[in-house]
């Protein structure tokens, strides 16, 4: 390994660490793909608890879920992002986050849809709520459902029916993230943060557009891990798999 790949690979690694993608369009995106400078970035995005996701058009970097240099803790999270003020508002969050990649994370005809027309705040409310009332009746049946994939489900069911319930009056609340447009919208603002979505019509009716770099994480990614898997299922109610499929 000469100086010249050295230098070469710590320039793409060190802009994949600020800017978290680089696309085609980037001096370092064919720079990566001599076959000595990407070997010598996936040594450095190994050891550093960091991987590598390579998309025809794009490189992405994202961070192991554990042994990483870069990994975050709760605390380091909370303050970061204010808006995230206990464990419980956390796994909340989590699950508005999950419910929006299960819905884009359906078929090639949500992929399109979602990409074209977006995901309002309003319509991941109800969306959610469905989820929430669904789990609440599951828990009347069983009430240790949940344990087995370690969710509070209690937990997160009474956090959710006792937040306040917005109007679509939004630009008055969408400051106030104890409501749950609020929540979802401190939920949106992480993925955002990460470049993975764009928000349109902030202050009026808000919705969410997936970007192709979230997609592609989702495929090149998630789809690699079972807990994910595990989770996009109990995301999804009887009503979402008789909407997808239409035999039923």
């Amino acid at each position: 390994m000469n100086a010249e790949t050295i230098k070469n690979a710590s320039a793409v690694y060190f802009s994949l660490l600020k800017d978290k993608v680089i696309d085609e369009n980037s001096e370092h995106f064919q720079t990566y793909f001599d076959p000595e400078v990407r070997q010598t970035v996936l040594l450095l995005a190994d050891e550093s608890g960091t991987y590598i996701i390579e998309s025809p058009k794009r490189i992405q970097l994202v961070v192991q879920p554990t042994g990483s240099v870069f990994a975050t803790n709760f605390t380091h999270m909370k303050e970061k992002h204010r808006q995230i003020e206990t464990k419980k508002h956390f796994h909340l969050i989590s699950v508005v986050i999950m419910s929006f990649l299960a819905t884009i994370d359906r078929n090639q005809a949500a992929k399109v849809r979602t990409k074209r027309e977006g995901i309002s705040y309003y319509a991941l409310e109800r969306q959610i709520n469905d989820l929430i009332l669904n789990w609440e009746s599951i828990l009347k049946a069983k009430p240790t459902f949940g344990e087995e994939e370690r969710i509070d489900m209690k937990d997160v069911v009474t956090t959710w029916k006792y937040m306040e319930v917005d109007t679509e009056d939004y630009g008055v609340k969408k400051g106030n993230r104890r409501t749950r447009i609020g929540l979802i919208a401190g939920a949106m603002r992480l993925l955002e943060t990460e470049g993975l979505i764009v928000i349109l019509d902030r202050d009026d009716i808000p919705k969410v557009i997936p970007k192709n770099e979230l997609f592609e994480r989702i495929e090149y990614l998630y789809h690699d891990y079972d807990r994910y898997e595990m989770f996009k299922k109990m995301m999804t109610t009887e009503e979402d798999e008789r909407a997808e499929n239409p035999s039923n």
